[in-house]
């Protein structure tokens, strides 16, 4: 089996928005970035599907991309839409977000470009909130139609107003595995008329419904943990010193890259979630989403061999 993959983030481009800086965000952006950085030690690459504007921001997230030696090639240039924003505050430590609407990601394209990329590549994270435009919606649900034969983990954020029951429906459907926080499930399982219960109950009643191997839950310091076909895994909790001016931004889209990597090697869930834990603590000790991750992090994928 090899060990060099294309790990794919489909969706929203943007610059979160903080009160004394910007810097390179959105779901989609940080888990292609992380994914890049833990395969391409191992031959492989991560790759953003997005859009961005012909604007200052763009200009910037391109010459960033091209500084950290990150493929650009199926990032969109939006002539009229602007770079997407998210504006992100804290509340005694805990990120919030002001996700700016009608931006360049809304307004993704499916072209036989995008096509090919979808037949060949191993893995895809794609979320609820990046379809929240009936254009980029279709350009989702069509590359991930045509990625038959990825990985494909559904990243549910229920950020204000932008995620519908049939959003969820349709991601579930195409998904090999859910990812959610665990103050998601209840309403997701509402949405999806799924019985009342706990989040273990939840998490199985939609495994069934929808075939998924797994329903992954993100829950802070707590680590990740995964209710799988061989029941409930709890990864090893971590943690790191914090750096000056740390933030838990992008901290769960980087337990995504290195679940993803985790399973394309194909080690155990339990395994997969260390992994996950250890990525995503690394990057909540760190100031922004997108930090350079260490040797001690791209070590782990060969020192947790199975």
């Amino acid at each position: 089996m090899t060990n060099s993959f294309t790990i794919v983030g489909l969706g929203e481009a943007v610059f979160d928005v903080f009160p004394d800086k910007e810097v390179l965000g959105g779901t989609s952006l940080n888990v292609a970035v992380q994914a890049h950085q833990l395969q391409v030690p191992l031959g492989g690459r991560g790759v953003l599907l997005s859009r961005i504007g012909n604007d200052e921001l763009g200009k910037r997230l391109q010459v960033e991309f091209q500084n950290r030696e990150l493929p650009l090639e199926f990032v969109q240039v939006d002539p009229t839409k602007p770079t997407g924003k998210v504006l992100v505050s804290f509340s005694e430590g805990a990120p919030s977000y002001e996700i700016v609407k009608d931006t360049a990601w809304d307004f993704l394209e499916f072209t036989e470009h995008e096509g090919e990329l979808a037949a060949f590549c191993d893995a895809v994270s794609f979320g609820s909130m990046s379809q929240r435009h009936p254009v980029s919606h279709e350009a989702t649900q069509a590359f991930l139609s045509k990625a038959s034969n990825a990985l494909k983990i559904f990243d549910v954020n229920l950020r204000m107003d932008l995620f519908t029951s049939q959003i969820l429906d349709e991601g579930c459907r195409v998904a090999n595995l859910l990812k959610l926080n665990d103050e998601e499930i209840g309403t997701v399982a509402s949405l999806l008329d799924l019985p009342c219960g706990n989040a273990l109950e939840q998490s199985e009643a939609i495994c069934e419904k929808y075939n998924l191997d797994a329903v992954v839950f993100t829950r802070g310091e707590r680590g990740t943990a995964a209710f799988t076909s061989k029941g409930w895994v709890e990864g090893v909790p971590a943690s790191f010193p914090l750096a000056e001016n740390a933030d838990s931004v992008g901290a769960g889209d980087a337990c995504t890259a290195a679940l993803l990597t985790a399973r394309l090697l194909g080690r155990s869930w339990q395994k997969s979630l260390d992994m996950a834990n250890q990525h995503g603590a690394f990057v909540a000790s760190q100031p922004g989403a997108t930090p350079h991750l260490p040797l001690e992090i791209l070590g782990l994928f060969k020192l947790l061999e199975d």
